[in-house]
């Protein structure tokens, strides 16, 4: 197997096949994100290439593959003919798999429509992660995410009318100081009217050779500290009004929250009420992130 430029997949998918479909990231502007400022550019690997890789993983790993997850930061992005055709290819050569997996943002989602959205469940793609980061629509446009709460929702909803799983990640801390509660409010908002299958939260880290590091470092930006990302938990977790598994399996995370929704809520609000009882020198300290 091939693969060039930074390759990343979510926790969930830490026994999942990786087979790199795409390289690179096609927006590539969000001032938070520091994977591929530097490169390589965005573009698409040639179907063939990417068939004699899954046939090498075949004959690497045998023909019971369950899981997989195709790189790199937006396959979405690809021809819906070229997506659709690996992934028949794919679970015609791995007759045992379950799932195929793919990251996607809002906007390229959206540019498909319901039709090649469609399209694609039925040649099997089964899951897409998607960085919702926020609903609130002028942290949208603050952190250059290139889409929208509506947006949002329209990309969202296709998606699940579509049969394919979809897993949404909220940033917290992403609106700093001055937008904590907007940012919690209007993400649950999103979040409600899509109903999505989970919600995973990241707590928002600064990152090397990004925007938003620049606008802390100034003054411009100033970030949530541990009670008061918890706290915005707290206001994400009670407007949630639907039924979704939530967890924050993450490392940024100052709290690890899983449960099911809306019957789980009693005890994850429990949870954070005795997490805010702790002085926040007892969480993890201010850190840079470098990958």
């Amino acid at each position: 197997m091939r693969y060039e430029g930074p390759i990343y997949r979510p926790p969930s998918e830490a026994d999942s096949l990786l087979i790199q479909a795409t390289i690179g990231c096609p927006h590539n502007r969000c001032t938070f994100c520091m994977v591929y400022k530097n490169g390589p550019r965005y573009r698409a690997r040639p179907v063939n290439h990417i068939k004699e890789d899954i046939l090498e993983a075949r004959r690497v790993y045998g023909p019971h593959v369950w899981t997989l997850f195709l790189p790199a930061g937006n396959t979405i992005a690809m021809k819906t003919e070229d997506l659709a055709e690996i992934c028949r290819f794919a679970r015609a050569t791995f007759p045992t798999l379950e799932r195929i997996t793919v990251y996607g943002s809002s906007q390229f989602i959206h540019k498909k429509g319901p039709g090649q959205l469609e399209e694609l469940a039925r040649a099997g793609l089964g899951r897409i992660h998607v960085g919702l980061e926020s609903g609130d629509d002028i942290t949208l446009k603050r952190i250059r995410k290139g889409t929208n709460a509506r947006q949002h929702i329209e990309a969202g909803g296709w998606l699940m009318a579509a049969g394919i799983e979809l897993s949404l990640y909220a940033i917290l801390g992403i609106g700093g100081q001055e937008r904590t509660g907007e940012h919690a409010e209007e993400t649950a908002r999103v979040i409600n009217q899509i109903g999505p299958d989970f919600v995973r939260l990241r707590t928002f880290v600064p990152k090397i050779n990004t925007p938003l590091l620049e606008d802390i470092m100034a003054g411009r930006f100033q970030m949530l500290g541990p009670h008061g990302v918890l706290k915005e938990t707290r206001t994400l977790l009670e407007h949630l009004t639907i039924s979704t598994t939530l967890t924050s399996d993450h490392y940024t995370n100052y709290i690890n929250l899983h449960g099911r929704l809306p019957q789980d809520k009693p005890k994850l609000l429990d949870q954070i009420s005795r997490a805010l009882k702790r002085d926040e020198s007892e969480y993890r300290p201010f850190f840079i992130g470098t990958e």
